[in-house]
C-alpha cells in the first residue's frame, strides 16, 4: 500500500494536487476536514465525539484525529493507497500516525512538499478570497497563516527529511505542469 503525505502552505494547491493524484493512482483523498464533517454527518460513534467538540468551539485532539484516520484505513483497508492532504499538521500528529501504521502494518511511502513563495501564495489567496466573497481572509490574515503554517510544519519537514521520505516539488506553474512533477516524484520513488 502506498501512503503518500501532501504537504504545502495555504494557497499551495496541494487540495487540488491531492485530488487528482488519488484519481490518477485509484488511491483515496484523504483530507481531515472532509473526514470530519462525514463522521458527524454519518452519526458514528466517532461523529458524535466530533460534534460535541466542535460545538464546543474546540478543536478536535490529536488523539482522536489519529484514531480516525486509523478508522478510515482500517475501513480502506485493501486500497491501493491513500493521500493524506492536512495532516498530519504537527510533530506529535506525525509520530502518532507512525504509530498507528505501524500498528496496521503499513509506513509512510513518500512526503511531497510543495514549495510556494510567499508573495505567490498571498497573491493566491486573496485572489481566492475575491472569487468566494470572504472578507475576513485579508492580507495581514493570510501572512499570519503562512506564519503559523511555517512554524508548525518546518519540525514536519525535518522530521521526514532525516526519515528520508521527503521530497520538494516547486509548486509555481499551471496545475497540470505541477501535477506532472508531483506524479514523476511518485513514480520515482
Amino acid at each position: 500500500m502506498y501512503n503518500l503525505i501532501l504537504f504545502g502552505p495555504p494557497g499551495a494547491g496541494k487540495g487540488t494536487q491531492a485530488v487528482k493524484i488519488a484519481e490518477k493512482y485509484n488511491w483515496i483523498h484523504i483530507s481531515t476536514g472532509d473526514i470530519l464533517r462525514a463522521e458527524v454527518n454519518q452519526g458514528t460513534a466517532l461523529g458524535l465525539k466530533v460534534k460535541a467538540i466542535m460545538e464546543a468551539g474546540q478543536l478536535v485532539s490529536d488523539e482522536l484525529l489519529v484514531e480516525i484516520m486509523e478508522s478510515v484505513f482500517v475501513r480502506h483497508a485493501l486500497v491501493k493507497g491513500f493521500v493524506l492532504d492536512g495532516f498530519p499538521r504537527t510533530l506529535n500528529q506525525a509520530k502518532a500516525l507512525d504509530k498507528m501504521l505501524e500498528k496496521l502494518g503499513k509506513k509512510v511511502t513518500l512526503v511531497l512538499s510543495l514549495d510556494v513563495d510567499e508573495e505567490e501564495l498571498v497573491k493566491r489567496l486573496l485572489k481566492r478570497a475575491q472569487d468566494q466573497g470572504r472578507k475576513d481572509d485579508t492580507e495581514e490574515v493570510i501572512k499570519n497563516r503562512l506564519i503559523q503554517y511555517h512554524q508548525h510544519t518546518k519540525p514536519l519537514i525535518d522530521y521526514y527529511r532525516e526519515q528520508k521520505l521527503l521530497k520538494e516539488v516547486i509548486g509555481v506553474g499551471s496545475v497540470d505542469d505541477i501535477f506532472t512533477t508531483l506524479c514523476l516524484a511518485i513514480d520515482a520513488n
